[in-house]
């Protein structure tokens, strides 16, 4: 079904893949010698880059994008960045969507407080507003601004628009930042993986069933980890794009950098129909490109797969997990027993009922799940029956009001309604824990996103836990038809397949969506509720640093929504401080309080204090380098975590550690380059340990000596000091390369900071 290749491969007019070792094939079938370096030029994605690539390097990308968008948990704190920095008006189109705290339904006022706040920026600076429950961001996005050769940023990690022919990046809202004060997004040229796809889907299998099992075969290994996923092959064109859209919103999960997609006559009907024919070119590899890896997939072999709780990646096919119910059931539960920490039980192998597992929920939504032809294939099988009044409950929400009106007219909204299921509007809520939260012990099947621990909403310090797994719209329709026992969607082969065309009305866009790029209004007030505080002033980098240890992570991954909770608490994002108080609190809930500690000994060395708590501990730097005292030393916190920053794009991840003291991350590895970049655009350090973490924990003092210097100098070599009681300890740490620009914001305190500067 899939395969990895070892080394490169050779793709030769986009038809004839040729693994690398096979090189002189290759070159037999074009008549010439293959270089890899030209190779390399002749792939989609070096085609796209280098077109927005201001460096003069193509080595070294300085890339500006076309556009920008975010939505209403990110742009806030962005533009209050941007303003702090000196922004006044918009460069390029920015989107604003409500689409993540569309309820309004935590904190009274605060919801709606960000909303205006994001309608009149847009009026001010000449943005876009889309407001609550009339698109998810990420389909607004294909609807309108995506287009082939675009490069499209997002301070959402799902902001992926390839199958339409846009290179398009989730980031920090940082990284947003710069490009509307007119900076670059900078990064060497990535590699480049293709993703070659022969045969044709089976009727019953549906794009989350081909994303998941992606993610299965190459998120462990990291296969394509910071790389860019290139789909070619034969069997793009056996989908359609809105198909292609699903899978490709789905590769986030796979820790990839960016996708795209050759483009063809479905991408140039879809983007016609959408009224944007001009956005379309034909997207092809070149005569013989070169790729880095390849993935090779044959959508004729890929089932139906669920993934059980707590990854995308730990994918099975319905049938495996069928065949080995009682033993994979088992080992899940003890992967939940993790996640609990003893604090709520949590159990699957109770749900086994005659043989098979009983499922209390099931959504169909978002930017996955609540595409057109995904709500369509549902309805087709729900037609004319029920899921029951038990305890299975089924909820729908289409994508868009376009999509909406459409299913709605022809009929489908009233289908899957009469079948029991509940419909309700544009809502990205059950993807991040803001809706539709499962009992105490459930589990709910979902074609979202993502199913990390408790990204569903439940809460396991205060006894409560429920899951997610994720799966396709077909396999969830037969699920429910069934009153939720779990079921393929195989075994209804025969009702798939029958989609009517997409007519897509933007009258709901024209009515609602306020469209004011390039018509800046300078004199519109900003609305600001009682919860939008600006960011809070930030001290530059010492001469020294002195950090204490105030979190240990050794889990080998640990995700943004660990790092800052997702959910109702989302919905204090406009307030740093206030949100900042949550930070890793379903992981390691002393640490506000030790990190907070070490902020008070900040302030009181920053107001000239005297520091008897840190006597000792000054005097055990006596002898080393720096020549270390309250008056040259920054003192500060870090978390050592293994690998931080799978998932989500959110800067606060990073901004809650900096804003409470936080100074740096030591880690063996970044999950994500989004979460590096954020901790980079916050002023933190991203250390890198040399070795296992045995030697320090929480509570301990490390002593870094002129780290001002040392940044401007031999990052691999990092001279650090665990202070023990029976002495210093040398610790060696490193740093991966950094940008001049990137060092400049390290030394600056954070980027607000290196912008006023300039």
């Amino acid at each position: 079904m899939i395969q990895l290749f070892k080394k490169g491969a050779y793709l030769l007019n986009g038809r004839d893949l040729i693994p690398e070792e096979n090189k002189a094939l290759a070159e037999q079938k074009l008549g010439r010698k293959l270089d890899k370096e030209d190779g390399r030029k002749g792939t989609i994605a070096w085609s796209i880059l280098q077109a927005h690539n201001v460096s003069g390097s193509p080595d070294h990308l300085k890339i500006r994008y076309d556009a920008l968008t975010s939505h209403d948990l990110t742009y806030v704190g962005i533009i209050q960045t941007a303003r702090a920095s000196g922004m006044d008006h918009f460069p390029m189109p920015y989107v604003l969507t409500c689409c993540h705290n569309s309820l309004c339904a935590v904190g009274g006022t605060i919801n709606e407080d960000d909303h205006l706040f994001g309608l009149t920026a847009a009026k001010k600076y000449g943005g876009i507003f889309v407001p609550p429950h009339v698109a998810v961001i990420h389909q607004y996005m294909r609807e309108m601004h995506a287009g082939c050769g675009k490069m499209i940023l997002g301070s959402d990690s799902h902001t992926r628009y390839g199958a339409l022919g846009t290179l398009a990046v989730g980031e920090g809202g940082g990284e947003l930042d710069k490009q509307i004060l007119g900076d670059t997004w900078d990064t060497e040229y990535p590699e480049v993986v293709a993703v070659y796809l022969t045969g044709r889907p089976q009727p019953w299998v549906g794009p989350q069933d081909i994303a998941l099992a992606l993610c299965r075969a190459v998120f462990k290994n990291g296969y394509v980890k910071n790389k860019v996923m290139e789909f070619v092959g034969p069997g793009v064109s056996t989908m359609s794009t809105d198909y292609r859209n699903a899978v490709d919103v789905m590769t986030t999960e796979t820790t990839c950098l960016s996708s795209i997609w050759r483009t063809d006559e479905d991408t140039q009907a879809f983007l016609k129909e959408h009224g944007r024919e001009d956005d379309y070119r034909e997207l092809n590899p070149g005569e013989a490109a070169y790729y880095d890896g390849c993935i090779q997939v044959d959508l004729s072999q890929v089932k139906p797969m669920i993934a059980l709780p707590f990854h995308p990646s730990n994918a099975y096919t319905i049938d495996e997990l069928n065949a080995n119910l009682e033993d994979i059931l088992r080992e899940t539960e003890k992967k939940a027993e993790e996640v609990s920490q003893g604090r709520a039980p949590y159990t699957l192998t109770d749900k086994i009922r005659d043989g098979k597992l009983q499922v209390q929920q099931g959504v169909i939504g978002g930017c996955s799940g609540g595409n057109y032809s995904n709500v369509v294939e549902a309805a087709n099988l729900l037609r004319g029956k029920a899921i029951g009044s038990g305890e299975f409950a089924l909820n729908v929400y289409p994508s868009s009001l376009p999509v909406y009106m459409d299913l709605m007219k022809k009929g489908v909204l009233g289908d899957l309604m009469t079948a029991g299921a509940v419909v309700k509007t544009a809502f990205c809520g059950p993807c991040f824990g803001a809706g539709d939260t499962p009992n105490n012990n459930g589990l709910s099947i979902r074609h979202n996103t993502r199913n990390f621990p408790n990204r569903e909403g439940s809460k396991p310090g205060q006894g409560q836990m429920s899951a997610v797994a994720l799966m396709d719209a077909r396999s969830i329709a037969a699920t429910a038809a069934n009153n939720g026992r779990l079921t393929s969607a195989e075994e209804y082969g025969e009702v798939f397949g029958k989609v009517p065309g997409y007519h897509f009305d933007d009258s709901a866009y024209k009515a609602r969506v306020y469209n004011g790029f390039g018509k800046p209004e300078p004199e519109q007030k900003l609305f600001y509720g009682p919860n939008i505080k600006d960011w809070p002033e930030m001290p530059e980098l010492g001469e020294n640093v002195l950090l204490q240890v105030c979190s240990k992570i050794l889990d080998p991954v640990t995700t943004t929504d660990e790092l800052i909770p997702s959910g109702e608490t989302s919905s204090y994002r406009s307030n740093p401080l206030g949100l900042a108080e949550f930070t890793l609190s379903r992981r390691d809930p002393e640490y506000v309080d030790r990190t907070k500690a070490v902020k008070e000994l900040e302030l009181a060395r920053e107001a000239g204090r005297e520091l008897p708590e840190l006597e000792k501990v000054f005097a055990q730097m006596q002898g080393l380098p720096g020549e270390a005292s309250p008056a040259n030393t920054e003192i500060g916190s870090l978390v050592y975590a293994t690998r931080p920053g799978d998932g989500s794009a959110r800067e606060q991840a990073a901004s809650c550690q900096r804003v409470i003291g936080g100074l740096a991350n030591i880690t063996q590895d970044y999950a994500t380059k989004r979460y590096r970049s954020n901790v980079i655009n916050w002023g933190m350090l991203p250390f890198h340990l040399k070795g296992e973490p045995t030697g320090f924990g929480v509570g301990d003092w490390i002593y870094v000596p002129g780290i001002r210097e040392t940044l401007e100098g031999d990052l691999d070599q990092i001279r650090a000091w665990v202070l023990k009681e029976q002495g210093p300890v040398e610790l060696a740490l490193y740093i991966k390369p950094l940008t001049q620009e990137e060092k400049e914001i390290i030394k600056a305190g954070c980027l607000i900071n290196y912008n006023r500067k300039k």
